[in-house]
């Protein structure tokens, strides 16, 4: 909802950081601890389910919630849950999205096994699929193999890089329609992927998403969800690394001073609130393309698969030096977002069994630092 970076970077704020500099915040923990998953990836655990693992777990997933569990089962075998409690039930009432961000981790799980020498046969919804909501049962069962024969992804080389950049792009550096069509090339599998860079196109999507970015900060309720998630300050992040990183020195500051507070954020009408708006209208208006996936039916193995895709183009992303964003509020389905949630569908000629899964808006700006996440320890469960 918001980045790290920009919010409330007012003349108030400014003069405070100018006035009092760090006292109070500058012996606070640094982001390092939040981290350590990105560097610990490559490690070896002395078993191939948790090498593969440490890749698999920076896959990204919506508001970095992080929501998978990890049964390893004798010594080959991976079962994979949800933790329920991880869900988005305002911004992501049918459990849609969280089930894309299982595909995009189950991706980098076959992408890291494969590099280590591993096949991995991938069993999605062993138990049955979920409806209307995911439940306690497996999201996948995964068989690990030795295969001296297996295929390494090149894509491999590009995770610990990928990022989902939530920042302006640089308006004067257009994408170029070989890089676009790479990127798109590369999300293999049995769903349509597209993209465009078309200025007709674009500003209409860009209208479209603009518009599902305010309804979400309108609804009480979607609002409220993503700012009970915001980790405001270095200490917040080390304490909860999912969520919406707001860390950094600045961001405590004002924390600790009340100048940034939740109240504030989810009080229409506030600085905070007003500010947010602010920050995030360049963000979006700055597009340069968009890519999408869309599938012709919405079962969950759609949506896994949706993941695949979208985690794939992200990586070529990278490894093109494009910056992805996923824009996801007007692909939600709450009730106040139905007007907007139709009309990109039928922009973009979904069927109507079908699904626009994921639009993202592409373009160059710097990359980010990485996002938080919990250790893989944390996530391992014992059946």
């Amino acid at each position: 909802m918001f980045t790290r970076r920009g919010i409330l970077m007012t003349g108030g704020a400014a003069a405070l950081i100018g006035g009092v500099g760090t006292v109070g915040v500058a012996h606070g923990p640094g982001l390092a601890k939040a981290r350590a998953p990105w560097r610990a990836a490559g490690e070896t655990f002395g078993d191939p389910r948790l090498d593969a693992l440490a890749y698999a777990i920076l896959a990204p997933n919506p508001h970095n919630r992080q929501p998978w569990q990890f049964d390893l089962v004798g010594d080959d075998r991976l079962d994979i849950y949800v933790d329920l409690d991880r869900r988005l039930p305002h911004t992501d009432p049918l459990d849609r999205q969280i089930t894309i961000g299982f595909g995009c981790m189950m991706e980098l799980l076959r992408i890291a096994a494969a590099e280590k020498g591993y096949a991995t046969a991938i069993t999605p919804f062993p138990d049955g699929e979920a409806h209307p909501r995911l439940n306690g049962n497996r999201m996948a069962q995964v068989q690990f193999a030795p295969a001296a024969e297996t295929v390494k992804d090149p894509l491999f080389a590009n995770i610990l890089e990928r990022r989902s950049t939530k920042e302006p792009y640089d308006t004067s550096r257009p994408v170029n329609t070989e890089t676009l069509e790479q990127v798109i090339a590369s999300g293999q599998g049995d769903l349509e992927v597209g993209g465009t860079r078309d200025a007709a196109q674009r500003d209409r999507l860009i209208a479209l998403a603009w518009q599902g970015f305010q309804i979400e900060m309108e609804t009480d309720l979607t609002r409220r969800e993503s700012v009970d998630l915001m980790r405001i300050g270095n200490r917040a992040v080390v304490e909860n690394p999912d969520g919406i990183d707001m860390g950094g020195i600045p961001m405590g500051l004002f924390k600790m001073t009340g100048i940034v507070t939740p109240e504030g954020l989810d009080t229409p009408g506030s600085t905070a609130y007003n500010e947010g708006l602010k920050m995030y209208d360049p963000i979006i208006h700055s597009a340069q393309g968009f890519v999408w996936v869309k599938s012709q039916t919405n079962a969950r193995a759609d949506q896994l698969q949706a993941g695949r895709a979208w985690v794939r183009m992200n990586l070529a992303a990278q490894k093109a030096g494009l910056c992805v964003h996923p824009l996801s509020q007007i692909l939600q389905e709450f009730p106040e977002m139905a007007e907007p949630y139709e009309a990109i569908r039928q922009e973009r000629g979904v069927a109507p069994s079908g699904a626009l899964q994921m639009l993202g808006r592409v373009g160059y700006t710097k990359f980010p630092a990485p996002s938080p996440r919990w250790p893989l320890e944390s996530k391992l469960i014992s059946s």
